[in-house]
């Protein structure tokens, strides 16, 4: 039997298509982050000069970042990631409110520093819905309000899916759960509360809080084009946490430990930058995004795009390449260059199907062989073209050597799957999703 060739590239070259896991730093970014890397090294909780002037550079990151939000100085925790921003939101409110109920409510598709923070909280007898999604990974502001008990706290809903770039409808949630507050005759300051992590969609997405309606909400550096290590926690002035870190009292004594000055500083700035360009970035990722999805269309067959076709990120393109596995077609790419995913970064050590993909309704092996392109800003054509000449024949040649080869009904669904609930493969009963059955 012949196989197919790889091909041959005389030139091989560098394109990163994974700025979903993490983006490069921004140059100004750095050049802001510079001087609070060697020379002006003092704790911001001192009283001399030193120390005032790093202070004075965490204060002006918070005003940088809480203009952005709409929001107070005081509204904003700077923290090690986003994950641990996610982590003092959950169980901040969790703790901070067990005495008026223990009930969370999120979606089967949340980024795992959600899934697993509200799973942990089980052991403290908290209970939490996971509120399935449509075919696109959309949850509505009805299935929130329809799952709204006397004893929930929380509600935390991802602005948008690391994986499939689906954008979740945040604003009309938000509203949602003040008009369900007001009709109980709850307070502002009365649970339930509405997180959002936004880490995701910070590059590309509104960020005012006020018409977002959001009660917190969690965005990181990395995906912004700045460090590694630094997170935003917002925090609303109607809503008290439990801290996760005790120490010296810093960021008002949410958050213990030495500021982390570059990294604030650098945030803030990738932040601004990020908001700042968004718009116009956005509309060059998307013709190229749109550019790659046509490409790969033509030539290669049985693809299916995953997430929502229209309310996505701009960067995002999650496509289930059929009959393949995805980890060994990323090794094939990355041999010539290419950087690509096939979901989290997160859970990339992971052989276990996506959750995302089988919360969607996709079956496992839509799963096994999805790939995740994130774009990014130094992204051009010609690495969109470069990719192309690749992926065909190593999808083609993976291919050959697959003992997978489903049949396509006229909806991309396996024949033998297309009477199935859209929901049959993802949750193992009860709304539980398929993650949480296996154990």
């Amino acid at each position: 039997m012949k196989f197919t060739s790889f091909p041959k590239i005389k030139t091989k070259r560098t394109v990163y298509l994974d700025h979903a896991a993490a983006t490069p730093m921004d140059p100004v970014v750095f050049e802001a982050m510079s001087p609070f890397l060697q020379d002006e090294y003092g704790n911001p909780g001192g009283l001399y000069k030193v120390a005032r002037e790093a202070k004075q550079a965490v204060d002006n990151a918070r005003e940088s970042v809480a203009r952005i939000f709409g929001a107070q100085p005081r509204n904003i925790i700077f923290t090690g990631s986003g994950t641990e921003s996610d982590n003092l939101a959950i169980f901040g409110i969790a703790r901070q409110y067990a005495d008026r109920g223990k009930h969370i409510i999120t979606m089967s598709i949340e980024h795992h520093a959600i899934l697993h923070s509200v799973e942990a909280l089980k052991k403290e007898g908290f209970d939490t819905t996971y509120l399935p999604v449509d075919e696109y990974g959309l949850v509505t502001p009805e299935q929130v309000i329809a799952a709204l008990r006397d004893d929930t706290i929380l509600v935390t809903i991802m602005y948008a899916n690391n994986e499939i770039g689906t954008i979740e409808p945040i604003a009309d949630i938000g509203r949602a759960i003040m008009r369900w507050k007001q009709e109980h005759d709850r307070k502002p300051t009365d649970p339930p509360f509405f997180h959002t992590d936004a880490c995701q969609a910070a590059d590309y997405c509104e960020l005012n809080v006020e018409k977002l309606h959001v009660d917190l909400m969690t965005i990181n550096g990395s995906k912004i084009y700045g460090p590694k290590g630094t997170g935003v926690l917002y925090k609303r002035d109607t809503v008290r946490v439990k801290p996760l870190i005790y120490g010296g009292g810093q960021e008002m004594r949410f958050r213990g430990g030495t500021e982390n000055v570059a990294g604030i500083v650098g945030l803030a700035t990738a932040l601004g930058r990020a908001q700042g360009m968004k718009e116009k970035e956005s509309n060059r990722l998307i013709k190229l995004r749109d550019y790659l999805w046509a490409e790969i269309r033509r030539k290669i067959p049985k693809v299916v795009l995953n997430g929502h076709p229209e309310e996505r990120l701009p960067n995002n393109l999650n496509v289930s390449i059929l009959d393949i596995e995805g980890e060994a077609l990323l090794l094939y790419m990355d041999e010539y260059g290419v950087a690509l995913s096939t979901g989290s970064a997160c859970t990339s050590e992971s052989l276990d199907p996506s959750h995302v993909i089988v919360g969607i309704g996709k079956p496992y092996e839509y799963a096994h062989g999805s790939i995740r392109f994130s774009l990014g800003r130094e992204t051009k054509k010609s690495d969109i073209d470069y990719v192309m000449k690749i992926l065909p024949a190593v999808v083609e040649r993976l291919r050959e050597i697959s003992p997978v080869n489903l049949q396509l009904d006229e909806q991309g669904r396996p024949k033998e799957d297309a009477k199935k609930p859209v929901f049959a493969a993802a949750f193992a009963g009860d709304g539980m999703p398929h993650w949480m059955g296996r154990k």
